[in-house]
């Protein structure tokens, strides 16, 4: 009886005045046979939710679409009324959501068309009670998934003691991740800030001050090198640091000073950075946005050396590749190169906003009291939530299980992708993938939602980037690759090029 008065834990004696989400008793479903209710009974019971075939899952009328991309051969929509029926459709709710966004909120997002109001583990839930793999975790954020317990418990327990003082006092929880932020890498001291960005404008500050002091007679280099594909935040700052050229132009004049080089090109490299003029170099050692590139050994050695040589300080941005992704605690470890400074941000706190720059002493030395700072960085309600993240990351064969469900992965891809004449490359380390089409990714990514599974894109709209929870079980893992088989007639259809 409890289970039909409730969605989300909302009662109907107490309803949410929110109306998107009006409580409504599960047997009202227009699919009752869906295994929303299922799962959602799973959801309730704080208990992670029992994998099954993708088609099993879905209401009959999902099943039905599912089962026309898996004929052969394959059905193309030949009018755009065709075309729509084979679209998810939205409800009221959905639909009442996406107007009052549209009405309200500033337009710079293109979203997918799909509400999202609960997750738990590896699964998000929508406002019609839709349950969909999650194989995006809030472009690479929830390393540990949605509602993990301990660092639930972990943001409970300082949520009731102290949420925020500001940093003109000293709070535990920000010395402590710092400590331990220390101790795990190469670095000797931390900046915290609330996101990715943030974490590369204080590492661009830290570097044009740290060649200040270390050029007193004013010839200081102030310029900074980055590479082609790289993405380091939208802040004035490290967007002059960002190639897509899409992202700079309507802001320009941005920062000056900045140079592009083509990422993995040693020697082209070398020459800006001999000319003198480098203050720093941004480079990732796995490019997310850019399309799922890593570096070679040789090329970020080159990089350190040539930084080296000319007083350039060499910062990787790990934003995105960093704490296990790719299999490592830090994805340069695998290399052997050690950078001056390195930034951080999406996976530190599961979710919550935070990020930072950890840098060596020699860096740390030029910074002066007032050289930087931030109001909300390193509050001690995330700090808290970090150290919950980072003690789970850091446990024993954490990280060996992260290499190889990667491993596992890609090779099932690769298996069930063979001999698909879109599919370019699959490529990746660790839980970091993607698939290389040469047509757009986005038809296939919409399919795959209809579908019930979750999914980005990255590179020029042609890759689809596969970064879901560290914790993703093998299983999810084969659902992910059964639903990409589902839905890649699509790819073959002549079509696919011109719908985007």
């Amino acid at each position: 009886r409890k289970r039909d008065q409730i969605f989300f834990h909302k009662t109907s004696s107490n309803p949410d005045p929110n109306p998107y989400l009006t409580p409504k008793p599960l047997h009202s479903l227009a699919h009752p046979e869906s295994v929303a209710m299922n799962s959602l009974q799973s959801f309730l019971a704080v208990a992670p939710v029992k994998p099954a075939a993708a088609a099993a899952r879905l209401p009959s009328s999902r099943r039905a679409r599912v089962s026309a991309c898996l004929a052969t051969p394959a059905p193309a929509p030949t009018t755009p009324a065709a075309a729509a029926s084979a679209r998810r459709e939205l409800s009221a709710a959905s639909r009442a959501v996406m107007a009052d966004e549209a009405k309200y909120i500033v337009g710079t997002y293109k979203r997918a068309q799909v509400v999202f109001v609960a997750g738990r583990g590896c699964k998000l839930y929508d406002i019609d009670e839709r349950e969909y793999l999650d194989m995006a975790a809030g472009i690479a954020v929830n390393a540990l998934g949605h509602g993990d317990p301990d660092v639930d418990a972990a943001a409970a327990d300082q949520r009731g003691r102290l949420v925020h003082a500001s940093n003109v006092g000293y709070t535990v929880p920000q010395v402590e991740l710092a400590k331990r932020l220390v101790e795990a890498s190469f670095a000797d001291r931390a900046f915290f800030a609330n996101s990715g960005t943030e974490a590369n404008e204080a590492a661009i500050k830290f570097a044009r001050k740290y060649q200040r002091v270390a050029h007193p007679n004013g010839d200081a280099p102030t310029e900074f090198m980055s590479f082609t594909n790289c993405f380091h935040g939208r802040t004035i700052g490290s967007l002059a640091l960002t190639s897509k050229v899409q992202y700079r132009e309507p802001f320009e004049p941005v920062m000056p000073g900045s140079t592009f080089v083509e990422y993995g090109n040693l020697e082209e490299a070398k020459k800006v950075i001999q000319s003198g003029k480098i203050a720093a170099v941004f480079v990732e050692p796995v490019q997310g946005e850019g399309g799922i590139h890593s570096a070679t050994k040789e090329f970020l050695q080159g990089l350190r050396d040539a930084c080296d040589e000319a007083g350039a300080l060499l910062v990787f941005d790990e934003v995105q590749c960093g704490l296990g992704r790719t299999g490592y605690l830090w994805a340069h470890e695998v290399y052997g190169v050690v950078p001056d400074i390195m930034t951080l941000a999406k996976p530190l706190a599961n979710g919550l906003p935070i990020g930072v720059a950890l840098v060596t002493e020699k860096v740390a030395a030029a910074i002066n009291y007032g050289d930087h700072g931030t109001t909300f960085g390193g509050g001690p309600f995330v700090c808290h939530a970090a150290l919950a993240t980072l003690d789970k990351i850091q446990k024993p064969g954490f990280l060996a299980e992260v290499t190889k469900k990667g491993e596992y992965f890609k090779q099932l891809l690769k298996t069930k992708l063979s001999g698909n004449p879109h599919v370019k490359e699959i490529r990746g380390a660790g839980l970091i993938v993607g698939i290389e089409l040469d047509v757009p990714a986005g038809p296939l990514v919409d399919a795959c939602l209809n579908a019930g599974v979750f999914l980005l894109t990255a590179g020029k709209g042609n890759v689809v980037r596969l970064v879901p929870a560290l914790i993703v079980s093998e299983k999810e893992l084969e659902q992910a690759a059964e639903e990409h088989q589902l839905c890649r007639s699509l790819a073959r259809t002549p079509t696919m090029g011109a719908t985007v």
